[in-house]
């Protein structure tokens, strides 16, 4: 690295966290209580009796809706929570830590971050919030979630609580950022004890924990008539639903208002106001939206069986080495095969090559039109986060859902 590499400053992840400060306890009473108030946000909860920190809490992760309701629920007990650093970045570090925020990058092995989990359980006797699949669900269903929780939840010995939330995907999906402020709901449920965790294995903890986590907003806005009368409500479902069913093209397809469209055979479909999807003309190949998304992974997945799959761009590169400022570092390449993601640039005027294993990358953190800079992509290693911003559009998605079936593959 570059002797201005080496000056720069890194984000010190070794550092303990502390105890919430008061500026929580004032947060929940300005932001969080009003907006779940302007959403009629009901609860229950489950199996909670007697529960009392520590602990440690499972959220499913939608939108920023998710951290209103967990202070809500958590309410009046103090936590911690894990935080990447493009949000420290955007709140201060100062802050952040005040808040008892731990600070971590996506996708990557941190030691530091367990060990400051177990600190804040066992020293400071708080709730420790994770959101596992450690980013926005894509359509509004369950992600990826790694298998060392399971190793966690032994580690840490006490009752693991889930909550469960709904309504929090529809109100504002990462494809169109327009909060509808519509109803949301959530359940939390205490689904281990320390006593049952001793007799389970990892395998069994890690099944658990995933059987508690199915979720679908779609399939419960619908069932439950949640309305969303927004005229914009399709924009962005293009970025999700980026090959057509009908001419099987990539990346011609189109959104707004409340249709979606390819651009190459010229088909198109209507979204009504309970997020179904209706063929204008023809065959509705797919009404469920996550029925369609999961028609793209199995196609992306045959790729890579069938060793087919390659991506390449060029790229704008910024770099996040710690909690405050984006370094540019010009146009590279990232590449993407059927066992490898590589990134190719120059890092503080050095050529420089980062690759990361299908084994080893479980999933991928990716962002439509971040900060209205073009959709990106950030990858990392353990002192440095690598923003990649596409020439081509609508690449993102199949990006992701390839990470992660290549890791499953190389799982077995």
């Amino acid at each position: 690295m570059s002797r201005k590499g080496k000056r720069i400053r890194r984000f010190d992840f070794s550092k303990q966290p502390v105890k919430p400060c008061f500026l929580m306890t004032l947060a929940k009473w300005i932001i969080c209580w009003p907006d779940l108030e302007k959403r009629n946000f009901t609860y229950k909860k489950i199996n909670m009796e007697g529960v009392t920190p520590p602990f440690l809490l499972l959220s499913n992760h939608c939108s920023m809706v998710d951290f209103n309701v967990m202070l809500k629920l958590t309410h009046p007990y103090k936590v911690n929570n894990v935080m990447t650093l493009e949000g420290f970045r955007d709140y201060t570090e100062p802050l952040m830590r005040s808040l008892g925020v731990l600070g971590t990058r996506k996708f990557v092995t941190d030691m530091y971050l367990v060990k400051n989990i177990k600190y804040c359980i066992d020293k400071l006797k708080t709730i420790f919030v994770l959101f596992p699949e450690a980013r926005y669900s894509l359509d509004g269903c369950t992600s990826y979630l790694p298998d060392s929780l399971g190793k966690l939840v032994k580690l840490l010995n006490v009752p693991v609580v889930v909550l469960q939330i709904h309504g929090n995907f529809i109100t504002a999906p990462q494809w169109n950022k327009i909060n509808k402020k519509t109803h949301v709901e959530a359940v939390m449920t205490q689904i281990l004890t320390p006593e049952q965790i001793k007799g389970m294995t990892v395998d069994e903890i890690n099944a658990g924990i995933r059987e508690s986590f199915q979720y679908d907003d779609f399939a419960w806005q619908r069932e439950n008539k949640i309305k969303i009368s927004h005229p914009l409500r399709a924009n962005g479902l293009h970025s999700l639903l980026y090959k057509c069913p009908s001419c099987l093209t990539e990346g011609k397809m189109d959104s707004e208002g409340v249709l979606l469209w390819c651009n190459h055979c010229g088909k198109s479909w209507a979204m009504d106001e309970y997020g179904r999807l209706e063929a204008v003309e023809g065959e509705t190949e797919f009404s469920h939206i996550p029925d369609w998304s999961n028609w793209e992974r199995e196609c992306v997945r045959e790729e890579i069986q069938n060793g087919t799959y390659y991506f390449e761009d060029d790229v704008r590169i910024e770099t996040l080495p710690n909690s405050f400022r984006f370094y540019k570092q010009g146009m590279g390449k990232f590449i993407q095969t059927c066992t490898e993601t590589r990134v190719e640039c120059s890092l503080y005027g050095e050529a420089y090559t980062l690759v990361r294993s299908a084994k080893n990358l479980e999933s991928m953190h990716i962002e439509y039109d971040y900060r209205g800079n073009g959709d990106c992509i950030d990858i990392s290693i353990p002192d440095e986060s690598f923003w990649c911003y596409m020439t081509k559009r609508d690449v993102i998605t199949k990006i992701s859902f390839a990470t992660e079936e290549m890791h499953k593959l190389c799982k077995g």
